[in-house]
């Protein structure tokens, strides 16, 4: 359905692919986190890295698609400034009134209050799709994908990025990863004023202090994008703020490798699947076939 005023909506899903836990925490990270406070430049930078894959000039003139788990419409905003209609889609009622919010002075988005395994969009109907950090806090990322995929039309692209395996990592990087999981598992079933300030104690003692380290020792001239949270190096503290919340106060998180991502893409009917080389990992766009 489409979404006419949010505001009056429940989150009402009942759909096998979805876990109730994990949509009401990310209903309640874009209502603390509604990304007001990060700044143009930087929300377009992130913005470019997802998207430096995607074939923005294969599109057809008013290109109509749709944003898989919009969240607060961060990206939508961009994209809905670039296409004829973008579909905001997320299981969570209260993250879409931040988004509606966010895409205010954007008249072609439509709202949805759906799950993955629900898209009120008509099969083989949809010029362009995407979904950016989702599919792996659904408990069925393959047959997720797969959803989103039956939604284009022939040629059409999907772009995906999904939690990695850390596969292009040192097996000491791995370790490290490791232990932070386990904080994860332990932070995110703690009641939610808990869970949020754990996570801000997080950003605050540790991607912080490391995010700075690496964009001091950039400074000086060392290869710094091996280090952990290097990726942070030059983002601001709202942005870590948001990410440890994201990071450690999920409770169902799946990663892939770049082969079993490029394996559920064609599962899915994908085809031409390319990854980005660069961060964040991985990113991926295939056409549908």
């Amino acid at each position: 359905m489409i979404v006419q005023d949010s505001q009056k909506l429940g989150d009402n899903l009942d759909t096998p692919n979805l876990d109730r836990g994990v949509v009401d925490d990310f209903g309640a990270e874009w209502r603390r986190f509604d990304q007001s406070a990060l700044s143009v430049a930087e929300k377009t930078t992130i913005f470019r890295r997802y998207f430096a894959i995607f074939p923005w000039k294969d599109l057809p003139a008013d290109a109509e698609g749709f944003d898989l788990g919009c969240g607060s419409g961060r990206w939508a905003s961009l994209v809905a400034k670039r296409v004829g209609t973008l579909h905001c889609i997320d299981p969570a009622a209260s993250a879409l009134i931040v988004a509606r919010r966010n895409l205010a002075g954007q008249a072609n988005a439509r709202f949805h209050n759906a799950g993955v395994d629900a898209i009120p969009l008509a099969d083989g109907s949809m010029d362009f799709g995407y979904s950016l950090g989702v599919l792996h806090h659904v408990p069925d990322t393959a047959a997720g994908i797969a959803s989103c995929v039956a939604k284009l039309k022939p040629g059409a692209p999907f772009l995906v990025y999904l939690y990695y395996t850390l596969d292009n990592k040192p097996r000491w990087y791995r370790l490290i990863w490791r232990i932070s999981d386990g904080v994860r598992r332990a932070v995110a079933v703690l009641p939610r004023p808990l869970k949020f300030a754990a996570c801000q104690v997080i950003a605050g003692a540790v991607y912080w202090p490391l995010a700075r380290i690496a964009w001091l020792l950039e400074k000086l001239g060392a290869a710094v994008e091996d280090l952990p949270l290097a990726d942070y190096r030059h983002n601001s503290f709202y942005s870590m703020r948001t990410d440890a919340l994201d990071r450690f106060g999920t409770r169902l998180e799946q990663r892939f490798t770049r082969a079993q991502i490029a394996a559920m893409m064609t599962a899915a009917g994908l085809r031409d699947v390319v990854f980005s080389e660069g961060r964040p990992f991985w990113c991926a766009v295939g056409r549908k076939t």
